[in-house]
């Protein structure tokens, strides 16, 4: 059994997940908040160098049926990006493919990591997700960032590194003109977190820092 992904240079790659006893991938939005992921996975905080985020993939949302807009990465010479390296049994991963319905596998990224602690090395099959060009669309009114999906990030990634987590996320996600869909009461993100009200004060005054706007569920 197995998969086909996208290598770094952008030729097909089999994967037979039958011969791995585990996965290793890159997060860098929702997956650096601990609370959705496996039990059985463990986290590596780093950086992958040459790549910044953006708000460029939209869909339906599962279950609801309206439009929404989700994180993707590109390739940028000279940025950096935090995030996780994530590692978990590779029963998991037709798991995660579903999860990633919307984007490409990309293979090769090792090399790109740089994790906090020199002591922690990384797997050499490690791999991220981008989006697929049918879905590479910036956000809009029809496709508004969820507010409980920035919630989510943003407290993962308030949990690694503080305030100045929030900080480096903002700095380095381009696409903050799409409008965030005030959903934070009523969660319209499959993997919603419960804030506490400190948490989301500071998310509210950084998010107005940078000039976002607010359209209601």
């Amino acid at each position: 059994m197995g998969v086909w992904s996208r290598a770094s240079n952008g030729h097909p790659r089999f994967i037979d997940q039958d011969k791995a006893l585990t996965i290793t991938y890159f997060g860098y939005g929702s997956l650096v908040n601990r609370q959705t992921l496996s039990p059985e996975s463990t986290a590596v905080p780093g950086e992958l160098q040459g790549w910044v985020r953006e708000w460029r993939v939209t869909g339906k949302v599962a279950g609801i049926g309206t439009g929404a807009c989700a994180l993707t990465v590109r390739r940028q010479t000279g940025s950096a990006i935090r995030g996780v390296m994530v590692k978990e049994p590779a029963s998991g991963l037709a798991a995660l493919t579903k999860r990633e319905i919307r984007y490409d596998r990309i293979d090769g990224i090792a090399p790109e990591f740089r994790p906090e602690r020199p002591e922690d090395g990384v797997s050499g099959d490690a791999f991220l997700y981008q989006a697929k060009s049918r879905h590479y669309d910036w956000g809009s009114e029809d496709h508004p960032i969820l507010q409980s999906y920035v919630d989510c990030v943003l407290a993962g990634f308030f949990d690694l590194w503080g305030e100045s987590g929030i900080d480096h996320f903002l700095a380095t996600t381009d696409g903050w003109h799409a409008p965030i869909l005030a959903d934070r009461a009523d969660p319209r993100y499959a993997r919603s977190v419960s804030l506490d009200r400190n948490l989301a004060a500071l998310i509210d005054e950084k998010l107005a820092q940078i000039g976002v706007g607010y359209v209601g569920a």
